[in-house]
């Protein structure tokens, strides 16, 4: 199964509000996100193999430090599927940016994963996966623009 063109979004923080620091160094916040027009692009193509690999991305990061292969990684571990993915990025969200580009490709791997392996994991057990590689990740999971608390995590 080959699966093209799954859009990651960039987000706006519309405003930003510091509410203090944790121990791990995290900011405790209040914002809101809005989605804005630029995307990254996701190609998935299931392998019967089980592997999970990255065939291309125009991000020239290590595998062990990509949040797609991490997000794909916890959710077969999650569901127990026994199918593997090879993930082509197409980068347009500039990194380092603040507009969240990993952190969407991650919630976009996991929904789409969830989808094409039929995990049957609900929005709340994926945003769980997303919420322990990234604050943000559960925001782009959901789908809506949102207030948000905490580090980002609580919508």
């Amino acid at each position: 199964v080959i699966s093209l063109g799954w859009p990651a979004p960039a987000k706006l923080n519309l405003f930003l509000h510091i509410t203090g620091q944790r121990q791990d160094g995290y900011h405790l916040l209040q914002t809101v996100f809005q989605f804005i027009q630029l995307i990254d692009v996701i190609d998935f193509t299931i392998l019967e193999s089980g592997l999970v690999r990255r065939s291309s991305t125009s991000l020239k990061i290590d595998e062990r430090d990509d949040l797609v292969i991490k997000a794909a990684q916890k959710i077969k571990k999650r569901s127990g599927s026994k199918l593997g993915v090879d993930i082509s990025v197409k980068k347009n969200i500039p990194i380092g940016g603040g507009l969240g580009g990993g952190s969407s490709d991650a919630a976009t791997t996991l929904v789409a994963l969830n989808e094409l392996w039929q995990t049957g994991l609900s929005i709340d057990e994926l945003s769980e996966i997303g919420l322990s590689l990234g604050a943000d990740i559960p925001f782009f999971i959901n789908g809506n623009a949102a207030w948000a608390e905490g580090v980002g995590d609580k919508l």
